[in-house]
């Protein structure tokens, strides 16, 4: 049962990637892909993470996972806003 679990999860964060690569080659401006990039892309990750404590399977890769989780959510979304205020100052300087 649980390799079912982790195969699910395992496919979930692979499906999640993709979508979000895809997300970052076909959207049109700087803002949506940095958007498709930050959300679905930590959602991935936390989801191999949550599949790689699941197959472990002892309370120290779930905390270490959690963890690493909490610091992806923390950091994503402040990495975005620098990149976005970054774009719309070279839109608004005109620089290249």
């Amino acid at each position: 049962m649980i390799e079912v679990i982790t195969g699910i999860l395992a496919l979930l964060a692979g499906g999640f990637a993709l979508i979000a690569a895809l997300g970052v080659l076909r959207f049109p401006d700087v803002l949506t892909r940095m958007h498709a990039s930050s959300k679905v892309g930590s959602f991935a990750g936390a989801l191999a993470l949550l599949a790689a404590a699941v197959d472990i399977g002892t309370l120290s890769a779930a905390t270490r996972a959690g963890f690493a989780i909490l610091f992806i959510f923390l950091t994503a979304p402040i990495g975005a806003h620098l990149l976005g205020r970054a774009a719309l100052w070279r839109r608004l300087t005109g620089r290249r």
